[in-house]
């Protein structure tokens, strides 16, 4: 008996650790595991940030193209990018979960990796809160509570802090250009939008159907935005500016109210989005003082 109960107490410590695991994933899909994933595939730049921040880093066996933070991650083995997965590489790596972007992976391929009875975690904030939440449910499916939880509560805390300095400023309205040709925007339903309220900005096109709708040049100058927002990859003017330039009755070129933010931060929907959101912030505000 007194040899039998170290071995005893040793299965009970195991335990918690094979017991199965559950979250819901953005699309509201419950996602069950036998056991924390142990070998997780992420096939977007942002759901590595994600994995990373939720303390889940050395159970990530593969990445994108582009998905290349934190620096542990430029170690990974890469899998393709948005436009093309390499699904016999991605299978080879045996993965128990892959962490995926609905809106930025190819839906045929994902339905191919459906079909090779793949877990899909499917993965896509639509506003900052979402961002915390995300963190919590990837440490639980990796068993990383402690420090996915942290991080979560460090990011609503700046995320409070950002929203006190600044969502009660005087409003600006904004016009946020993904691109430029064609000329794209987002609607409110996206984790941007939701930056720009908290800046104290109101977006144009936010009531558009589409995520990330077409617009015209002509709407956009309909829509009377005082601050044009876009991003590049040095935050520096460049030929994303080109429709909007010579034109001297678009307000945001003829005042100087233009504010670039760094793709990287603005387009991933990960904790780095809070560095993203004090800039435009803080690109709003000087608008505010030069009007």
């Amino acid at each position: 008996m007194k040899r039998a109960l170290p071995i005893l107490l040793g299965l009970l410590a195991l335990a918690p650790a094979q017991a199965a695991v559950s979250a819901l994933d953005d699309d509201g899909r419950r996602i069950t595991l036998p056991a924390p994933a142990r070998r997780i595939v992420s096939v977007a730049p942002h759901a590595t940030e994600l994995l990373f921040a939720a303390g889940a880093g050395a159970q990530v066996v593969a990445t994108v193209r582009y998905g290349d933070y934190p620096a542990a991650a430029k170690q990974l083995p890469v899998v393709g990018d948005a436009n093309h997965l390499d699904l016999e590489r991605i299978a080879a790596l045996k993965p128990d979960l892959i962490v995926v972007w609905m809106h930025g992976n190819s839906a045929a391929q994902l339905d191919r990796l459906r079909a090779l009875k793949l877990l899909l975690f499917h993965s896509e904030p639509r506003d900052l809160a979402q961002i915390g939440d995300s963190l919590r449910r990837l440490g639980t499916l990796a068993g990383t509570q402690p420090v996915a939880n942290a991080a979560a509560e460090a990011f609503a805390a700046e995320l409070a802090a950002l929203r006190r300095q600044y969502a009660a400023r005087p409003p600006l309205r904004v016009f946020y250009q993904v691109w430029h040709q064609p000329l794209l925007t987002i609607n409110d339903s996206h984790p941007i939008a939701d930056m720009v309220r908290g800046c104290g900005g109101v977006k144009v096109f936010g009531s558009e159907p589409m995520l990330v709708p077409t617009v015209s040049r002509e709407a956009v100058l309909a829509a009377r935005p005082q601050v044009l927002v876009s991003s590049s990859v040095e935050t520096r003017e460049d030929e994303t500016l080109s429709p909007w330039r010579g034109l001297s009755r678009f307000e945001p070129m003829a005042r100087g109210a233009v504010v670039m933010v760094p793709a990287d931060l603005i387009s991933r929907a990960s904790p780095r989005t809070l560095q993203a959101m004090r800039q435009l912030c803080e690109g709003l505000e000087q608008v505010r003082t030069r009007r």
